[in-house]
């Protein structure tokens, strides 16, 4: 939201007040409180008529500073409210009576008295201040009150985040608001939004409202990052690094860390798709011609139209298509599929759940006390009130029914068309809730599939998301157009979301709306089958791969195996996301923040630390990539290629640019078949460009998550050294285009000569 028009102006009907000095301060327990009145204090009469602005200066955790302030404090406390974890940490203030600082860990907020102003500090210096109109109450039109803040933007800062954007990856110059919307993936709405922003200076700023937050990041002032909201009171924390790593690690810490996948969802899924026709026969062609073409499939997934029309959400199997619904699942999961199927939290007019939930007070609910209905979506639906402990259970019970048949995961689709002019169970503020409801909503079923499944079983596949909702995953792009430009989009997008926290993402392999060309569907197989999670799906058409070409069939077939075979390593990178928060799939800067061209990079991406992976976005077959400065192997050829440049090669379907980094150990595991084996049973080590004196280590872990073995390599001149303990079995060491030796059972140290 902007309030000035141009550098001298203030927009008409908004008057902004800022603060001119700190008054005075008072320490407390663990925080700081400043009273800074918004005009200079030439003689007491100055202390008389105006606004007088209170901020506290407090650390949940070390290395982060939680900034609140109030012009009026007596606001009524409005719900819900973000959940944040605390820890006890040590913090430091000093006051030599001009300036004022807080330290916690390497940070430093210094706050000048005389001509207020803020600074942010680590070890390496000055990350960011607010001066002079950084921090303001601002009055407006209609009577309404905003509180505003600023940050510098630096010469060449760049800023990340603020949840899953289809906007281009670096958000400068841009005006995000924070408010989730159904908006496919080609305009500015998103279906995740997230009040967090990274910067390549090595901080991060989470802004603690749920509801509604503009912000303007080298737009209104091109040298400002600019964050506000409407009311008297402002709250957000300052988050250092000094890596991009830490920062996304301490904001993960505060708001809750992704939970761990369990290893069967990293397998491909495939979908009925939405509008297409389809019952048990439709469901085992598919299936079956998968296995027939030798194609591995995890997942199966129903979508939509599982339920009656004009019922969505009933909870209940069409039975005219699927008259033996829980014999159906058993025949299918004894093909040794898991099973997923599409819900929302919308109910029906026609689904015999609305006259109960209406009856029994389990759906949102206008002032006046009558239901809230649209028709938008589905005739008459009502929304299920989720603030409700009885709703909750009673949502919860529909869901377990299809639990006990043979379900194992849900679709959570939709949770962003969420009214504002309705009354709650618990009294929460509908502005707040607009977005906060998606992670209820997600929660409720989290929770459920936990209790039910087992914490290791649980997952789901969802579209709406605010902070916190990294905890459920997975989450998945919404509605792409079938072509190189929305795959593009697509990929800023996902980019984005890992860099606000969120551990995995993924996409409609070939796009959702309308129906890819054969070329679009391969290159889109490959890029999906090189992604956290994967999945064929679409809108009007079936998304089997040999509805393409018979070429298809075969890229799906390679690209599923390789992933497979990636298991022991990307299962390992799903164990350390839900250790430390640092993304499975990741942008450039967020493995090289120093390397100023990975900056802008958003056409390639890694895949866990090391694996660089750069889809193909043309009928030419054409990769476009850049690879930072050292050694990088290719991981289908072995081809090696010297970093520090910008590569242009042309690529079949059965590759793209998909490079290992050098001082890599990658653990690659003998089936291509399934994501669930004993990932240590014909392990093969494989090491990378490994330089003289160089020591390097990897953890392996098993299916379930759990660290059973530990890698570590030295090389000395033409020597290589191997020690490993907790692999029982033969395994294989190869070094990249040099020297493959196969080890025997109960072997733990190895020396290869060069």
């Amino acid at each position: 939201m902007k309030f000035t028009d141009g550098n001298w102006m203030v927009r008409k009907g908004y008057t902004i007040h800022f603060p001119k000095l700190i008054h005075e301060v008072e320490e407390g327990d663990g925080s700081i409180t400043l009273y800074a009145p918004c005009k200079y204090l030439n003689h007491r009469g100055d202390t008389l008529d105006g606004p007088l602005l209170t901020m506290k200066v407090s650390s949940p955790i070390d290395d982060v500073i939680r900034v609140e302030t109030w012009h009026f404090k007596g606001e009524k406390e409005r719900l819900p409210k973000f959940s944040i974890e605390e820890q006890v940490n040590t913090i430091e203030v000093k006051d030599d009576g001009k300036e004022v600082s807080f330290t916690t860990g390497q940070l430093t907020l210094t706050i000048q008295k005389q001509d207020f102003s803020l600074s942010f500090t680590n070890n390496d210096g000055l990350l960011t201040d607010s001066k002079g109109k950084g921090l303001a109450w601002i009055e407006g039109p209609e009577e309404k009150t905003y509180m505003r803040g600023q940050l510098r933007l630096g010469v060449g800062e760049h800023i990340y985040g603020l949840g899953e954007r289809f906007t281009p990856f670096v958000k400068n110059g841009q005006t995000v608001d924070i408010w989730n919307e159904d908006g496919g993936t080609s305009s500015e709405q998103s279906y995740k939004n997230i009040p967090f922003f990274l910067s390549s200076k090595g901080y991060g700023v989470f802004v603690t409202h749920p509801e509604l937050v503009s912000f303007e990041l080298g737009s209104e002032t091109v040298s400002r990052s600019q964050f506000s909201v409407e009311g008297e009171y402002l709250d957000y924390y300052f988050i250092n690094g000094p890596t991009p790593k830490e920062v996304i690690s301490r904001y993960t810490a505060l708001t809750g860390r992704p939970a761990l996948p369990p290893a069967w969802s990293f397998g491909l899924w495939l979908s009925t798709s939405f509008t297409t026709d389809y019952n048990e026969e439709t469901v085992n062609h598919f299936v079956d011609g998968m296995a027939e073409r030798g194609i591995p499939l995890s997942v199966f997934h129903f979508d939509c139209f599982w339920m009656k029309e004009f019922e969505w959400s009933n909870f209940l199997w069409d039975t005219r298509n699927f008259p033996d619904p829980e014999g159906m699942l058993k025949r299918l999961k004894d093909k040794g599929l898991k099973i997923c199927v599409w819900i929302n939290p919308y109910i029906a007019q026609k689904s015999y759940l609305f006259d109960e939930g209406m009856e029994k007070g389990y759906l949102v609910k206008k002032p006046n006390g009558d239901v809230w209905q649209w028709d938008l979506w589905q005739a008459g639906m009502g929304l299920v009130d989720f603030t409700n402990p009885d709703a909750v259970k009673w949502f919860q019970a529909k869901l377990k029914a299809l639990l006990d048949m043979g379900v194992d995961s849900f679709k959570t689709d939709f949770g962003e068309r969420i009214p504002t002019d309705v009354v709650y169970y618990d009294g929460s503020d509908p502005q707040k809730m607009h977005n906060y409801y998606a992670y209820m909503y997600n929660e409720v079923v989290f929770d459920l599939l936990k209790n039910e499944k087992g914490e290791s079983e649980a997952i789901l596949f969802a579209r709406s998301a605010t902070t916190g909702g990294q905890k459920f995953p997975v989450h998945w792009g919404g509605d792409c157009d079938s072509t190189y430009d929305a795959m593009a989009e697509s990929l800023r997008g996902g980019l984005s979301l890992t860099t606000s926290g969120f551990g995995y993402w993924s996409h409609d392999i070939g796009g959702f709306e309308n129906t890819a060309t054969p070329d679009v569907f391969k290159r889109w197989t490959a890029f999906g089958l090189l992604s956290s999670h994967s999945r064929f799906h679409g809108s009007s058409s079936y998304r089997v791969p040999w509805n393409f070409d018979d070429e298809a069939v075969d890229v799906a077939r390679h690209f599923t195996k390789l992933k497979n075979s990636l298991m022991p390593y990307l299962y390992s990178q799903a164990v350390e996301n839900s250790e430390t928060g640092v993304p499975v799939m990741r942008s450039m800067h967020l493995e090289f923040p120093d390397d100023p061209l990975c900056e802008t990079l958003d056409r390639q991406y890694m895949l866990g630390d090391a694996i660089l992976v750069a889809p193909i976005f043309n009928e030419e077959g054409i990769g476009s990539f850049y690879l930072p400065k050292g050694s990088w192997t290719h991981l289908l050829t072995g081809e090696k290629s010297s970093g520090g440049t910008w590569i242009k090669q042309k690529y079949d379907y059965f590759s793209l640019p998909l490079f290992v980094k050098n001082n890599t150990i990658l653990p690659v595991g003998q089936s291509e078949e399934n994501p669930v084996y004993d990932y240590l049973d014909g392990l093969t080590i494989k090491i990378f460009s490994l330089e003289d004196g160089v020591h390097i280590e990897r953890t392996v872990v098993n299916d379930k998550g759990k660290k059973e073995a530990s890698i570590s390599v030295t090389r000395k001149a033409k020597d290589i050294y191997v020690k490993t303990t907790g692999i029982k079995k033969a395994y294989t060491i190869e070094v990249v285009g040099e020297k493959k030796i196969e080890v025997e059972a109960g072997k733990t140290e190895v020396t290869l000569s060069i």
